[in-house]
């Protein structure tokens, strides 16, 4: 049995069944569109509206702030996200563009309805974006439609991939990425086509460029086929590389508006200490990655590995026809080393240090690079098995394989059964899928269910906690009771989130510079609850409080204590220097995070990242008798990144702000101007003289995105009008 050539993938050949693509393409898209109808009703669960037990809670969270902000007409990248890790400029530091897309359409629809149906149509509709990548690199209908039905059905054992758990309301919640895993595959179609054919290299700028808006980590996988894929044709290597190089640049100049600020403010943005020396920022090394890629783990978690097989078998293809097919070549390649990428530093340690930025991302997310070509890989691998059976079929009986090819009725047939063949051969996958699916909507349906009977005792404490404005509300950790604090399923950190509640507790959520000390809060210290701004516990029926605190309210299983100290602004002493960079500001603040002085009113500024830190106030230890003054009166607008005190000062100190520290802080004091200051751990402070003084603390946030989208808009149109103004100039 002789092997089909390498032309029986490709677009300009015929298809598995024998026939030109024109005859047969109602067959691909009814696989397509099974894989489509399938994810639509399985998924119909992520409509139900309950509040998230994973990552989805903040990232709603967002989509609600931007459709906030854009009602105002505040643009939502120059304002305070006030709600996690004392705050940030989180749309600054995080891929923000899908939560003010959502949030954008959030002004004419409820926000939280907008998300809801965005996660649910994007990953049920997956499926078309893989068909479509696959014909942008001329694989045959079949083959796409091969693809895209298994598309759906991955599940590894790390879970934070293309995948269903990556997702729902059971899993982990990485909705930005479920964006980018639409225009990934595109950005790699294009870029493919555009190697060969430069009328395609404005969408592979254009889908580049929009991945890295919408997922820094699968940004860099866009990149990848520029530095490989200009070798696969060595003959032609020299205009490949020209082409490579207009479309990074080009790339890079169309999202100087995401990347420039993060790297100009990158400084003010902490690395994640607890999580730095794991497997989820360093990658599970090679050991471990080719463990699960063998064991079938890494793409068939406790099932029989189909998906495993069949992309084994896409690669057997490709290195067979390695010569002839430049597809094969390009996904062999970029699969290799995507799944060299995922090995990390565990792996290849400070050489990872040469990929700008590797530092501040979790390198174990290159897996999803590993996945879709894999999940390509397998749809080549798929189509070829049926070759391998049509061609014993011709061998073993040809009668049979004449009448399947007699006329429209035999073709018709012939498809029916390839589709058939394919649901049975992917059975294991959707069965076990299923499974997950059902389990996750039986969850949620327990949720909604134990909404009903919990959000009115919770919410009347909560609207209590709105009317009369205290600061922040501590309901427990992750490391500690917080976790089994519940509203149904959902610990009552994450849904104070749900309700737009500015808390402490849900640690490790953002990059400002306080949430490392968030994850160090002692909540035995008093003074640590000043510190950080909280008012309010909100605790389980039959808890006493871990510091002296005067009971509001209990309502069912939920009580609400009130603090002595109030409000975002206290005074303090600075008596000591703390020695900090924004690798290690955690650890670094421990031992004041365990100690009295902030009950004493004694803080510590901070001599951040090599910078001198500003003078101490108390030389002596007479100079801390009593408290340093009072705060008179403070009105707060912490959301719009405004918060005004009164304060009364009897002796040289700092009005300190319980904010993390950002250089887009601004303070007056009696309306002239004054350097903001950091205090211990990140705090935002500045200085004050005796006297009564009106102090001011004003966000104004990143001040070049309009220069910067000028710059991205007119990369985008050069390479756009380029070739036909460069056209214009010669013939001229």
């Amino acid at each position: 049995m002789s092997l089909p050539p390498a032309q029986a993938m490709t677009e300009s050949a015929p298809s598995s069944d024998g026939q030109t693509p024109t005859r047969t393409w109602w067959g691909p898209w009814c696989v397509v569109t099974m894989a489509v109808v399938w994810g639509l009703w399985n998924l119909r669960a992520e409509l139900t509206a309950v509040p998230y037990l994973d990552d989805s809670s903040i990232h709603e969270q967002m989509v609600r702030f931007a459709a906030a902000r854009i009602a105002l007409g505040h643009s939502p990248l120059t304002s305070w996200f006030p709600y996690l890790g004392l705050g940030s400029p989180q749309f600054l530091h995080y891929q923000s563009l899908p939560s003010m897309v959502d949030g954008l359409i959030g002004n004419v629809a409820n926000p939280d309805t907008v998300f809801r149906w965005s996660l649910y149509l994007l990953w049920a509709l997956w499926p078309l974006s893989i068909y479509w990548c696959a014909r942008l690199f001329r694989l045959s209908r079949w083959t796409a439609a091969a693809a895209a039905a298994v598309a759906p059905f991955l599940v590894s054992v790390a879970g934070i991939g293309y995948e269903t758990s990556a997702y729902v309301w059971a899993g982990y919640g990485v909705w930005t990425q479920l964006w980018a895993s639409w225009t990934l595959p595109l950005a790699w179609g294009f870029t493919y086509r555009a190697l060969s054919n430069r009328r395609a290299i404005f969408p592979a700028v254009f889908f580049t460029a929009l991945t890295v808006a919408l997922h820094f980590e699968t940004g860099y996988l866009a990149f990848i086929p520029l530095v490989i894929w200009p070798f696969l044709i060595p003959s032609d290597r020299v205009r490949r590389l020209q082409v490579s190089l207009v479309i990074g640049v080009a790339s890079a100049l169309s999202t100087a508006w995401v990347i420039f600020p993060v790297i100009a403010q990158s400084h003010w943005a902490a690395q994640n200490q607890i999580l730095r020396l794991t497997p989820l920022e360093n990658g599970y090394g090679a050991r471990q990655v080719m463990g699960w890629l063998i064991s079938g783990q890494l793409f068939d978690k406790g099932r029989l590995a189909v998906v495993t097989i069949l992309m084994v078998l896409g690669i057997a293809w490709c290195i067979v026809h390695w010569r002839a097919s430049v597809a094969g070549r390009a996904l062999v390649t970029i699969w290799t080393l995507t799944l060299l990428m995922t090995f990390g530093r565990t792996t290849f340690g400070s050489l990872y240090a040469l990929l700008p930025g590797s530092s501040d991302i979790f390198i174990r997310r290159f897996q999803m690079g590993v996945q879709l070509s894999g999940i390509l890989l397998a749809g080549m691998g798929l189509v070829w098995w049926g070759q391998l059976v049509r061609a014993a079929l011709a061998q073993w009986s040809p009668p049979a394989q004449a009448w399947l090819n007699s006329g429209s009725a035999g073709n018709n047939l012939s498809i029916l059964l390839c589709i058939m063949a394919l649901v049975i051969l992917l059975a294991p996958a959707w069965r076990e899928l299923d499974a997950y699916d059902a389990h996750n909507a039986h969850n949620v349906a327990l949720q909604a269910a134990a909404d009903t009977q919990s959000e009115q005792p919770v919410d009347q404490l909560l609207s209590y906690v709105r009317a009369h404005p205290r600061g922040r509300v501590y309901a427990g950790l992750p490391t500690n009771w917080g976790m089994n604090f519940l509203v149904g399923a959902v610990p009552v950190f994450k849904y104070l989130e749900s309700r737009d509640i500015d808390e402490v507790g849900y640690t490790l959520r953002t990059a400002s510079l306080m949430t490392d000390p968030e994850y160090f809060f002692d909540q035995e210290n008093p003074g640590d609850y000043v510190l950080f701004g909280v008012g309010y516990m909100l605790l389980p029926n039959g808890q006493n409080p871990p510091v002296p605190a005067g009971m509001v309210a209990c309502l069912s299983n939920y009580c609400l204590w009130r603090l002595p100290s109030s409000g975002y602004v206290h005074m303090y002493d600075t008596t000591g220097i703390l020695t900090a960079t924004r690798a290690d500001v955690g650890t670094q603040s421990v031992p004041l995070l365990r100690s009295n002085f902030p009950s004493e009113n004694r803080a510590l500024t901070v001599a951040f990242n090599g910078q001198r830190a500003a003078p101490v106030t108390a030389q002596r230890q007479e100079d801390l008798s009593g408290a340093p003054g009072r705060v008179a009166a403070e009105r707060d607008d912490i959301a719009a990144g405004h918060v005004r005190a009164t304060v009364a000062v009897r002796r040289t100190s700092v009005v300190v702000l319980s904010a993390s520290f950002d250089p887009g802080w601004s303070v007056t004091v009696d309306g002239r101007a004054a350097p903001a200051i950091m205090i211990a751990p990140a705090l935002v402070g500045v200085t004050v003289s005796p006297g009564v003084h009106r102090v001011e603390f004003h966000y104004v946030g990143f001040g070049s995105y309009d220069q910067l989208w000028i710059l991205s808009i007119a990369a985008l149109a050069l390479v756009a009008l380029g070739p036909t103004l460069w056209r214009s100039i010669r013939q001229g």
